[in-house]
C-alpha cells in the first residue's frame, strides 16, 4: 500500500514518514498486554518508528496525523483499557479482535488469564465500548489428544452462551502448522496438529449449529481458510474490516476512498452496494492469500510476547521472547 508520505520531529530531527490511515496493533505482538505504556507514549508523540522483522536495517517512521483507526489485536486487553478514554480524546476510532480460546486443560496458553477472567474482560470491555467493537475469534483450532471435533464443539457452545450477547461477531481459523509452531507444539503434546479437511468441515458444521442455537446468532467468519463456507452461513473473514471501518468512520472520504467496496448514500446511511470497478487492491497485499484484509500498517515486533502460546507463529522461542522483552524501550520509537 502507497500511503501518504508526511514528516515527523524526532530528537534526531525532522524525519520522512509515512501516514497510514488504518493502523494494525498489532498482528505481531500483544500491544493491549504487554506494550500498552509503549503505544500510548508514541500516540502522544504522534508517530513510532517500525522496523522489518527479517531485516533489521530497513525502517520505517510511521506518522498518526492521518490515521483515523487502530485495529487492537488481543488475549489480554485489560492493560489498555484504562487508556481507551485518552484514544478517544484524541480523536482516533479503534476496535479489537479478541481470541479468547479455551486451552487451559491443555496448557497451550501459558501465561495468559484463566478463563473465567478473560471471559469477564470480554463482558467488560464490550460494555464500555459496544459490541460491535469487540470481535470473538476462537483461534487457532487444533486437533490432536483430548482435542477432538466434538470437544472442540462443546468448548465453543460454553463460550459463545457466554460472549454472544457482547459481540455481533465470532471468527475462527485452523492451525497453520508453520516449522516453529511445529517445534513449539511438539514439546507440549506431539500428538497436536491442524484438523483433516473432514475434521475442518465438521467443525464448521458444528459452529454454524451452535450458532443457530444462540439467543443472539452472530456474524460467523473463518481467517485466511481456503475452504469455501459459504453454504454453511460462514464468510471469509476480513479482521481489517472495510465494512467495520466504515461505520466508525462515516463521514471520511479518506476512508471512503480506501474502502471502496463500500460507498455512503444519500441518505447517509452505509449499505453494501455494488462493487466499484478498479477496487482490486482493497485487499492487502502484504496479508495471506486468503486473507480479505483492507490495507493497513502494523507497528508491532516479533518476538515480544509473553504469552508463549504453543502454537504461536510470532514468537520463535520462549529465549528469543525473553530477549525481545528485555530490548523493549517503553520511551523508545520503537517497539
Amino acid at each position: 500500500m502507497h500511503w501518504p508520505k508526511t514528516t515527523v520531529q524526532t530528537p534526531q530531527g525532522p524525519k520522512p514518514a509515512i501516514a497510514p490511515l488504518v493502523i494494525s496493533a498489532s498482528r505481531t505482538t500483544d500491544i493491549p498486554a504487554f506494550h500498552a505504556k509503549w503505544f500510548m507514549n508514541r500516540l502522544r508523540a504522534g508517530y513510532c518508528l517500525w522496523q522489518n522483522a527479517f531485516n533489521a536495517h530497513q525502517q520505517q517512521y510511521v506518522s498518526f496525523e492521518k490515521c483515523q483507526a487502530f485495529v487492537f489485536w488481543s488475549k489480554n486487553p485489560q492493560a489498555l483499557m484504562p487508556c481507551l478514554p485518552e484514544v478517544e480524546e484524541r480523536g482516533f476510532q479503534y476496535y479489537f479482535q479478541y481470541t479468547l480460546n479455551d486451552y487451559e486443560q491443555e496448557g497451550l496458553e501459558p501465561r495468559i488469564p484463566k478463563l473465567a477472567q478473560r471471559i469477564a474482560a470480554f463482558q467488560k470491555l464490550s460494555e464500555r465500548i459496544g459490541r460491535h467493537r469487540v470481535i470473538w475469534r476462537f483461534d487457532p483450532i487444533i486437533m490432536g489428544n483430548t482435542l477432538t471435533v466434538e470437544s472442540i464443539l462443546e468448548r465453543m457452545l460454553r463460550l459463545a452462551e457466554r460472549l454472544a450477547p457482547y459481540t455481533e461477531k465470532l471468527v475462527f481459523s485452523f492451525l497453520d502448522m508453520y516449522k516453529k509452531t511445529e517445534n513449539n507444539l511438539k514439546k507440549v503434546d506431539p500428538l497436536l496438529r491442524p484438523p483433516s479437511e473432514e475434521e475442518a468441515l465438521r467443525l464448521a458444521e458444528g459452529i454454524a449449529q451452535i450458532n443457530k442455537s444462540l439467543v443472539s446468532p452472530l456474524a460467523l467468519s473463518a481467517c485466511a481458510e481456503k475452504l469455501d463456507l459459504h453454504p454453511l452461513g460462514i464468510e471469509r473473514n476480513k479482521c481489517v474490516d472495510p465494512a467495520l471501518l466504515l461505520r466508525l468512520c462515516p463521514t471520511s472520504a479518506e476512508m471512503r476512498n480506501t474502502c471502496a467496496k463500500l460507498r455512503l448514500q444519500k441518505q447517509g446511511s452505509l449499505l453494501p452496494l455494488a462493487q466499484a470497478p478498479g477496487n482490486d487492491d482493497i485487499k492487502d497485499a502484504g496479508q495471506r492469500a486468503f486473507c480479505g484484509c483492507a490495507p493497513s500498517k502494523d507497528i508491532g515486533r516479533y518476538n515480544t510476547c509473553m504469552h508463549l502460546c504453543a502454537y504461536c507463529y510470532a514468537n520463535q522461542s520462549k529465549m528469543a521472547v525473553i530477549n525481545g522483552m528485555n530490548a523493549v524501550d517503553v520511551t523508545g520509537e520503537r517497539l
